[in-house]
C-alpha cells in the first residue's frame, strides 16, 4: 500500500463535502484504481464537523491510512483540525477569500483560490467545493474530460444549466491550478481495470438479494439504514418484500413470520435496535426456524455516539436472548466480505435451523470500498436444508407412523422443515418447549425427561455448524516477532500495520476472526501456541473478544491495543503501540487520548 494518494475534504454539514467525495470516487475507480473511503462526521444535521477520507492507489487499499496528500479544507475550522495531517510534498487547496492558512508543515504546498474571481457572478453556494475538485485533479495531472463526464452525470437530473454552470467552475479550478500551483511530484497513475464502488450497508443488502432472500424489514437505525433504503429502492425489480416497521420488536416477529411461512428473511438495525430483538430471537430457536439479524455497531451504551464505529456489541450479541440454543455469529471482514458472507450465513442457519446474526459495524457499513465487478457477478449455491414444500415433498425419515413430527429427534439435532399449508404436515409452533410433534409440555407433571432431550436435540447442531465453517488461519510469516490478532473490520488496519512493521524490522503475522460464533477455540490456540508474542486489537474498551477467547479457551494474550474514541485504528496506531510493548514497557493499551487524530 505504498503507491496510496489520500484526500481529506472536512466543511460543515451542509457544506456538500459528500459531492466532492463521490466525484472523487467515480474518478478514480474509471481510472481503474482501488479506494477506500471513510466519512468521519457528528450528528447534528446542520454546522458539525465532517471529514471525508478517500484513499486511492493501484493496489489495494484496505482503510484510510496515516496522512493526507491533498487537504481540501471547505471552512476555517478544518484547515485549523487537518492542516498538520499534511507532509512533504502534499497540498493543501483552500478558499483564499474565508479561510487562512496556519503554519504548514515542510514541503506542504498551499494552493489558495480566488473564488468570487473565478467563480464570477455564479450564485453557486459550493462553487469553492467545484473550483476545488478541478484545481486539485490538475495537480494529480488527470485530465479535465474525465472529470467533465462525471460531472455531467452528477447533475444531469438538475438540467443542463446547472450542468454547464458546475463544468465551467470545474474548468476554472483546473486552468488556474495548470498556472499556478505546483503539480504532484507523481501523476496519479491509471490501469485497465474497472472497480464498482459500494458501502458495507449496499454489500450487506446485495449479498441478501443473491442468498434469496425475498423478506427484509428494518426500522431505521443509524448506521444500518443504508440496508433498508438498497433493499427498498430494488424491491420490484429483485422480487423481495419491504417492510419499514413500527419498532424493533415489530420487525424482528415480522421477520421470522416471514421465515416460518418458508422465505428467506432478513433484518438489520444497530445496538439500541437489537436489544429489543432479543426475545425475538428466542422464539427463533425454540421454534427452530432460521432467521438472519445484521447488527450495524455504534458508539454505545444507550444512543452514545451514534455517528462514530466501535466494536463494542460482542457479548450484547453472545447473550442475545436468554436460555441455551445454537447460534452463528459472524463478523465481515471487508466491504467486499459483507457481500460475500450473507448467502453463507444463509446457508448455514437454513441448514441448522437457527438464527444467524451478522457483526459489522459503522467503519463497514457506511464506508466504501472498491471491489471488483467479478467478485459480485456470480449466482451463490442455496441450501435451504430439510425444508419441505409443495413442490419437493417430505425428504426421507420426516413421517414416522403417519404422523409428521416437527422436532423429531435425531443425531444431528436437525428436524425436517415444513412449511406452513404442506397436506399432511400439520405441527405447532409455540414459543413453550415442546415435544417432536410440537405439543407444548410445559403444563405436563412428567416433562423433564422431554425437556432434557429436546435441548440436547438442540444443542447438537453446534457440532455440525462448527464443522460446516472454516476455521481461521495465519497470514504472514510463522515464525514471527508478533502475532496480530483481530476480528471483524480491524482486518484491513493490522494488515497495513504488519507491512510497516515488518519495513521498520519487525515481523509480524496477522490472525483474523471471521466466526465468533462457534468459536474455532482449538485451532486458535493451535495457532497461538507457537506465536512468541501475541496481541490482541480491538475497537472497545474492556477487550470484548479477548475476554470472549479467555472464557472459551483459557488463552490469554500477552497484550492488547485497545481503541474507543469512536474512530477507526489507522495503521500508525497499531504500529507505534506494538513497538512500544515490544520493548518490555509495561503499559499494555493506548489510550484514547494518545491516539485520538
Amino acid at each position: 500500500m505504498k503507491q496510496t494518494f489520500a484526500i481529506g475534504i472536512g466543511g460543515a454539514a451542509g457544506q456538500g463535502v459528500a459531492t466532492p467525495g463521490d466525484i472523487f470516487a467515480k474518478i478514480f475507480s474509471r481510472r481503474g484504481l482501488h479506494l477506500n473511503a471513510y466519512n468521519a462526521y457528528q450528528s447534528i444535521i446542520r454546522g458539525g464537523h465532517t471529514f471525508l477520507t478517500i484513499r486511492t492507489g493501484p493496489e489495494k487499499v484496505t482503510n484510510m491510512g496515516d496522512g493526507i496528500d491533498l487537504l481540501i479544507p471547505l471552512n476555517q475550522d478544518s484547515m485549523d483540525r487537518h492542516l498538520g495531517l499534511l507532509t512533504a510534498g502534499a497540498a493543501c487547496v483552500y478558499n483564499a477569500e474565508t479561510i487562512k492558512p496556519g503554519a504548514a508543515g515542510n514541503g506542504v504546498q498551499l494552493c489558495p483560490l480566488p473564488v468570487s474571481k473565478l467563480a464570477d457572478i455564479t450564485r453557486n453556494k459550493v462553487a469553492q467545493n467545484t473550483l476545488a475538485i478541478g484545481a486539485a485533479l490538475s495537480m494529480m495531472g488527470i485530465g479535465f474530460q474525465g472529470l467533465e463526464s462525471v460531472l455531467t452525470e452528477q447533475f444531469k437530473k438538475k438540467g443542463e444549466a446547472v450542468v454547464a454552470e458546475n463544468v465551467g467552475l470545474a474548468r476554472a479550478g483546473y486552468e488556474y491550478a495548470t498556472l499556478n500551483f505546483k503539480p504532484f511530484a507523481s501523476p496519479l497513475p491509471m490501469t485497465e481495470n474497472r472497480y464498482a464502488v459500494l458501502s458495507g450497508n449496499v454489500a450487506m443488502a446485495m449479498g441478501g438479494a443473491a442468498a434469496g432472500v425475498k423478506f427484509y424489514c428494518a426500522y431505521p437505525m443509524s448506521p444500518s439504514t443504508g440496508v433498508l433504503h438498497w433493499m427498498a429502492a430494488h424491491a420490484r425489480k429483485a422480487g423481495i418484500m419491504v417492510r419499514q416497521v413500527e419498532d424493533e420488536i415489530g420487525v424482528i416477529n415480522m421477520a421470522i413470520g416471514a421465515a416460518h411461512a418458508g422465505v428467506r428473511a432478513m433484518c438489520a438495525t444497530s445496538g439500541g435496535g437489537f436489544a429489543l430483538m432479543s426475545e425475538g430471537l428466542g422464539m427463533s430457536a425454540m421454534i427452530e426456524t432460521p432467521v438472519v439479524v445484521i447488527n450495524c455497531q455504534r458508539a454505545g451504551p444507550s444512543t452514545g455516539v451514534p455517528t462514530k464505529t466501535e466494536q463494542g456489541d460482542l457479548w450484547q450479541m453472545l447473550g442475545a436472548a436468554f436460555g441455551d440454543y445454537p447460534r452463528v455469529i459472524a463478523a465481515p471482514l471487508d466491504i467486499g466480505d459483507c457481500f460475500r458472507l450473507i448467502p453463507e450465513i444463509f446457508n448455514i442457519v437454513d441448514q441448522f435451523q437457527c438464527p444467524g446474526m451478522v457483526l459489522c459495524d459503522l467503519l463497514l457499513s457506511e464506508g466504501r470500498l472498491s471491489v471488483d465487478p467479478r467478485d459480485l457477478d456470480f449466482n451463490p449455491i442455496i441450501d435451504r436444508g430439510e425444508l419441505i414444500t409443495r413442490a419437493n415433498g417430505a425428504p426421507s425419515g420426516a413421517r414416522t407412523n403417519g404422523a409428521y413430527k416437527r422436532y423429531q429427534i435425531s443425531e444431528s439435532g436437525i428436524s425436517p422443515r415444513a412449511i406452513p399449508g404442506v397436506p399432511g404436515h400439520i405441527h405447532t409452533a409455540a414459543t413453550d418447549e415442546h415435544d417432536e410433534d410440537g405439543v407444548l409440555i410445559s403444563d405436563e407433571f412428567t416433562s423433564t425427561v422431554k425437556r432434557r432431550a429436546m435441548m440436547e436435540k438442540r444443542m447438537r447442531k453446534v457440532v455440525g455448524i462448527e464443522a460446516a465453517i472454516p476455521s481461521p488461519s495465519l497470514w504472514g510469516p510463522r515464525n514471527a516477532d508478533v502475532t496480530l490478532i483481530g476480528w471483524g473490520s480491524t482486518k484491513g488496519v493490522i494488515e497495513e500495520a504488519c507491512e510497516i512493521l515488518s519495513e521498520q524490522g519487525v515481523s509480524a503475522n496477522q490472525l483474523q476472526i471471521r466466526w465468533l460464533v462457534p468459536l474455532h477455540g482449538e485451532a486458535i490456540v493451535d495457532v497461538l501456541k507457537g506465536s512468541r508474542h501475541t496481541i490482541i486489537v480491538e475497537n472497545n474498551y474492556s477487550g470484548q473478544f479477548a475476554r470472549y477467547l479467555r472464557s472459551e479457551t483459557s488463552y490469554a494474550p500477552n497484550g492488547h491495543i485497545r481503541k474507543y474514541d469512536g474512530e477507526p485504528f489507522m495503521p500508525h496506531h497499531i504500529v507505534e503501540a506494538v513497538k512500544e510493548q515490544l520493548t518490555g514497557k509495561t503499559k499494555l493499551s493506548v489510550p484514547t487520548h494518545e491516539i485520538m487524530v
